[in-house]
């Protein structure tokens, strides 16, 4: 090959990284979870990390209401069927700006917090402390389970006309992968990452 062909392959490469860098960036990423027991309970305790595009960020500041699902499973692995779903929980959280006081409002399960930023509202939105997922009673000790954890932005809970424009825009679907790990009901369940 011609060392311009090479070069303009090689300037290609460069500007998709950077591009596939800028787009990683925004979205949800979990930081660190654990599960503790406390009495008959098991409770989660997590940190995510939540991105959004400037876009995004804009219709919150003109009055779009956000809603953030995040989601507990906890599965046990069967060999004659289908993974049995032991514990399903789902908690959901809203964030809006206020123009009259010119603060964000992030409410969740009765909780009603303000922030001055976009960024300490998100960072609200991603810390989760203390939230009950698992009845001790659920649980069999002598089987493996798996536990995964995800949060997205819910597309539905959008005005219509959002609702269409998501559809068509990246920018507005915003979920983090499922975090999936190995469950043990009589040992400690930390994740980092």
């Amino acid at each position: 090959m011609s060392q311009r062909i090479k070069q303009f392959i090689f300037l290609c490469l460069m500007a998709l990284s950077v591009f596939a860098g800028s787009a990683s960036a925004e979205g949800i990423k979990i930081k660190s979870l654990e599960l503790e027991r406390v009495e008959n309970d098991w409770l989660l305790n997590a940190a995510l990390q939540i991105e959004l595009s400037p876009g995004l960020e804009d219709a919150v500041k003109k009055g779009v209401v956000l809603y953030f699902q995040t989601e507990f499973e906890l599965t046990r692995s069967r060999w004659y069927w289908f993974e049995e779903k032991s514990a399903l929980a789902q908690r959901q959280a809203r964030l809006s700006y206020q123009p009259l006081t010119q603060q964000y409002r992030i409410s969740s399960e009765g909780f009603t917090f303000s922030a001055k930023t976009i960024a300490e509202a998100l960072q609200a939105v991603g810390i989760i402390g203390g939230w009950r997922v698992i009845d001790n009673n659920q649980l069999d000790t002598s089987k493996s389970y798996t536990a995964g954890l995800r949060m997205t932005l819910d597309l539905s809970k959008l005005p219509k006309p959002f609702q269409v424009n998501a559809l068509n825009n990246r920018d507005w679907n915003v979920s983090s992968e499922w975090l999936r790990f190995p469950f043990s009901p009589t040992g400690p369940n930390i994740v980092k990452q």
